[in-house]
């Protein structure tokens, strides 16, 4: 055995077996990091010895976890798992950065790792509709203000007075306050309360299908077609379809007979619906 083994075997014998590392309690579990702290800093990085001591002190201080998600506890049990989840992220990020020589506990080390990590999660994947950075942040600002206004004036405070308190021009509170609406979404398919038959839902009161939608794809395919098209045919396509002129009127701007006008616009549409079908 070489020294420096004889050395890392001697060390690793001042950590104690732990059988149930996520069993001991929080004031237990502070003393003991300390000690397995102590090893990291030894042991050799991918060793058995240092993924031991590193999976304990993981399950050892999961109640900080459970501790800093409590905070988010009105989210339901549901997204309570997945915070949990993302703040174990936060822990593991705090264990393999922390350094015994920092001389601070880690409780007020890890904390904040993952309460950040949850944070994060919450302003990357819980909005309804994404807006930018700024706005989920004017959000949490605008909350805050409007909090402390609606106690402080018994009301709902104005755009001007949230404003003001908020160092922020209206417009920019306003569109602070349209981003909220992205926060959270409702199904179409939930059950509206007092409708008569109790069944009403919410997508049969708000607008039906548009059938015109289906144009959107068509207009986008004929665009280039048409770009390709030389000045006349396009003034033949834009008087006929655009300013709706009979083929009469377009022949008396081209100086040419009605069914002139009608082989021109025969021979274009040919052309455009041949496009279209080679498209599609």
């Amino acid at each position: 055995m070489t020294a420096t083994a004889a050395k890392t075997a001697e060390q690793t014998t001042d950590v104690p077996e732990i059988a149930d590392p996520s069993k001991v309690a929080p004031k237990d579990a502070r003393e003991l990091s300390k000690l397995f702290f102590d090893q990291l800093e030894v042991l050799e990085e991918g060793t058995p010895e240092y993924q031991y001591a590193r999976n304990t002190l993981i399950e050892m201080n999961m109640s900080l976890v459970r501790f800093a998600a409590g905070r988010f506890r009105s989210r339901g049990p549901e997204e309570m798992e997945d915070i949990v989840q993302v703040g174990m992220i936060g822990l593991i990020k705090a264990i393999d950065r922390f350094e015994l020589s920092r001389e601070v506990e880690f409780t007020s080390f890890a904390v904040p790792y993952i309460v950040g990590e949850i944070k994060r999660f919450f302003r990357d994947t819980t909005w309804a509709v994404h807006v930018p950075r700024r706005l989920q942040e004017a959000r949490v600002q605008l909350a805050r203000a409007a909090d402390e206004l609606r106690s402080r004036l018994g009301r709902v405070p104005t755009t001007k007075e949230l404003s003001e308190l908020m160092s922020l021009p209206e417009n920019e509170v306003v569109e602070a306050q349209l981003a909220s609406n992205g926060y959270r979404s409702a199904s179409l398919d939930a059950a509206i309360n007092g409708s008569e038959d109790g069944e009403a839902a919410l997508a049969d009161f708000i607008g039906d299908e548009d059938a015109a939608l289906g144009l959107v794809e068509d207009f986008h395919a004929l665009a280039p077609m048409i770009a390709e098209l030389d000045e006349r045919e396009r003034k033949i396509i834009h008087w006929r379809f655009v300013e709706e002129l009979t083929q009469a009127e377009i022949g008396e701007r081209l100086g040419v007979s009605q069914m002139h006008v009608s082989r021109l616009l025969s021979r274009l549409l040919a052309g455009l619906r041949e496009g279209m079908l080679s498209t599609t």
